[in-house]
């Protein structure tokens, strides 16, 4: 059978929600979450936008971006065995790898520039404060900048000699809008209110992903790849394995999780 013309837009978008749901629940579960409780917390509520807990400690508020961090270099060691995979499995692989890169990294200048959010609570009472969050700004330009050009030495392969920035324009463009549009559901029904899918949510989702929608052009002077992927065709069961996950997310933790103790 012959390969279809261009990426299956459907099993793009399904691999794009399931990067983007692993992403939060990794640094609201895995990375604010499991700190909160493993420091005594009594009672802890996680939801897509927000870990609420009755403790608040530096290490609970940094955790969330440092497990992105972390998990950002895991995805990257994966990659380093590219022919292992599938092309969509690859390319889930890519988006993972973005996503919690650019959360971790652009975390830093966000509350840098709006002493809001994760690194804001990190840096409160340091003193001189306008020196650390300037240091803040700082160390998320040079980060983030930074994994851009890792992010795009792994999408370049994906490049093919006749259409290459069409076909990247498609592999970016559609995780950014499917992210923001995924987020903004699942903050709807959260339990810390609407403030939180503004002021949280969507900017760290749309605006942390930002790179994205500039990659085809920072990567248009690049030379194809020798290997170049092929392409993502449908696939069932990523498209389901999607829906019941972005369902999940939107309906039971958009609501909240709850833990006591």
């Amino acid at each position: 059978m012959p390969l279809p013309a261009k990426d299956d837009r459907l099993t793009l978008v399904a691999v794009s929600a399931l990067a983007c749901i692993l992403q939060d629940v990794l640094h609201e579960g895995l990375g604010h979450g499991v700190t909160a409780w493993l420091s005594g917390a009594r009672t802890v509520t996680m939801s897509t936008v927000a870990l609420q807990c009755d403790i608040d400690t530096r290490w609970i508020s940094a955790n969330g971006t440092l497990v992105n961090l972390l998990f950002a270099a895991i995805f990257w060691l994966l990659l380093r065995s590219p022919q292992r995979y599938r092309p969509a499995t690859r390319y889930f692989l890519v988006l993972a790898m973005a996503g919690n890169l650019f959360t971790g990294t652009g975390y830093f200048f966000f509350s840098g520039v709006t002493n809001f959010g994760d690194w804001a609570a990190v840096i409160r009472a340091l003193q001189p404060h306008w020196m650390w969050q300037f240091g803040l700004v700082v160390l998320g330009v040079a980060t983030y900048y930074a994994s851009m050009l890792v992010v795009a030495a792994e999408l370049n392969p994906f490049r093919s000699q006749d259409e290459g920035s069409r076909r990247l324009r498609g592999l970016c463009w559609t995780p950014y809008f499917t992210d923001g549009i995924l987020a903004g559901l699942g903050g709807l029904l959260n339990p810390a209110g609407l403030f939180y899918v503004i002021a949280s949510a969507l900017p760290s989702t749309l605006g942390a992903n930002a790179g994205l929608l500039s990659l085809p052009s920072l990567m248009r002077g690049r030379p194809p790849s020798r290997e170049p992927v092929g392409l993502i065709e449908r696939s069932t069961a990523w498209i389901a394995a999607a829906a019941v996950a972005s369902l999940l997310f939107i309906f039971v933790l958009g609501r909240g999780l709850t833990w006591s103790r």
